[in-house]
């Protein structure tokens, strides 16, 4: 068994995690999205609470406009799998400052 260190990045994740810990049914870390041949987006934590989804975008500094990016295209592929529901937020975690941005649909 190989043990390897945690990236900055994961720590934040982990971080993260643990704030939203009791706050949702079910919590989700580095859930891959793909299609038939590739990976189309991967999303840092995606959490549930009833029938609301929340997509959190973790990154190590305040670099929100790679966030935004990351999340515009979650948001597309949750809009076509969930053609009836509009029950899902998107928030930006910027692991440094320890700060949640909710980011616009």
């Amino acid at each position: 068994m190989v043990l390897r260190r945690l990236t900055k990045h994961d720590r934040y994740i982990l971080d993260l995690c643990d704030q939203l810990n009791g706050k949702y049914d079910k919590v989700y870390t580095n859930l891959l999205f793909k299609n038939s041949k590739r990976v189309i987006a991967e999303a840092d934590i995606v959490s549930t609470k009833d029938d609301l989804i929340d997509v959190y975008e973790v990154k190590c500094s305040k670099r929100i406009i790679k966030a935004k990016k990351q999340l515009k295209k979650i948001k597309r592929i949750l809009e076509n799998t969930l053609k009836e529901q509009n029950n899902y937020r998107f928030f930006f975690y910027c692991g440094s400052s320890k700060e949640i941005i909710e980011v616009e649909k």
